[in-house]
């Protein structure tokens, strides 16, 4: 079954990377999200379709989690948001329960976000497939890599080797 989910956290080329570069999911729209409330002004996010049967949704976070300083406040959180953006209820619930479990693996406190998804505005298509487009580009190997070395390292059974392309 598809299902979708966003994400936001930090640069989406580096998000899109990391999604785009794992078994089950199906598409990555990369983009701008927008919440509610003080959440209200869009931030770098990708929305991830995926096989709930190839890759539970608990993987996508644990992996979201250790791609972007999930702990760590800072000046750009704004354009920045440390977000996983919910379509229903079920999702939202699920998300929290996520969440509380992944703290017991994290010594600082996870400042990621549950928060409802209201709307996406896609990014330009020159700059979509970021990293798959350029991947050696100095910010690529710089900033990209060592989140799919991490991939590779901590979730192989879900990372495409075939498509990473290094080990």
């Amino acid at each position: 079954m598809i299902q979708k989910i966003a994400f936001g956290g930090g640069c989406h080329w580096c998000t899109e990377a990391v999604f785009q570069s794992l078994i089950g999911v199906q598409n990555v729209a990369q983009g701008w999200v927008q919440s509610t409330n003080e959440n209200d002004t869009f931030s770098e996010a990708v929305i991830v379709q995926f096989d709930a049967t190839v890759i539970p949704l608990k993987i996508l976070v644990a992996i979201h989690l250790r791609t972007h300083k999930s702990t760590v406040q800072h000046s750009m959180r704004k354009k920045y948001r440390s977000a996983i953006y919910f379509y229903d209820q079920l999702q939202q619930k699920m998300l929290n329960e996520i969440l509380t479990a992944a703290q017991a693996d994290f010594e600082d406190k996870i400042i990621t976000q549950v928060l409802p998804f209201i709307s996406f505005k896609a990014s330009r298509e020159e700059i979509t497939n970021y990293y798959y487009s350029n991947p050696k580009k100095p910010f690529c190997e710089q900033f990209i890599n060592p989140k799919l070395k991490l991939l590779l390292n901590e979730f192989s059974e879900f990372a495409n080797s075939d498509l990473i392309g290094f080990s």
